[in-house]
């Protein structure tokens, strides 16, 4: 994650941080989150019938795509440099807009919406995330993203 003195955190209340790299999501990364979740639904997991599907084909899970958050925000998210340790404090709003099939890449767009001070040493970002899926017009995903620094 950038390091960033908390004065220039805060000047980016309301704007957009930071575009993360793009990610891979093919079907080896498809296969090993259905193995780690047990969620081994066909529309995942099986090319063939998946095939005969409206998606032509396999998607990632809605949950996938949003657990790639966690790396795109090391892309991008600012923090200070007083940063002990930073923790998912939560989500709201998650909307699954868009299905990411299988071979395409994906990456987080992040602005700060808001920064609250919770207790001595505890702050609390507030980031509007789009997860967009290389050349396709509607994004994967769009959520508040909650996360506690420990400074």
């Amino acid at each position: 994650m950038p390091i960033a003195p908390a004065e220039d955190i805060r000047a980016m209340i309301g704007r957009e941080v930071g575009v993360s790299g793009w990610i891979v999501v093919d079907q080896q990364r498809i296969d090993a989150f259905a193995d780690a979740t047990e969620d081994r639904q066909f529309i995942h997991v099986d090319p063939a019938t998946a095939a005969q599907t409206p998606f032509g084909g396999t998607i990632a899970h809605g949950f996938l795509s949003l657990s790639l958050l966690s790396r795109m925000a090391a892309d991008v998210m600012l923090v200070p440099d007083t940063l002990k340790m930073a923790v998912n404090y939560g989500l709201e709003r998650v909307r699954f807009l868009g299905p990411v099939h299988a071979g395409k890449r994906v990456r987080g767009r992040f602005t700060l919406e808001n920064i609250a001070e919770r207790a001595p040493g505890q702050i609390l970002l507030r980031h509007a995330v789009t997860v967009e899926i290389e050349g396709e017009d509607k994004p994967a995903l769009s959520a508040i993203w909650l996360t506690l620094l420990a400074t």
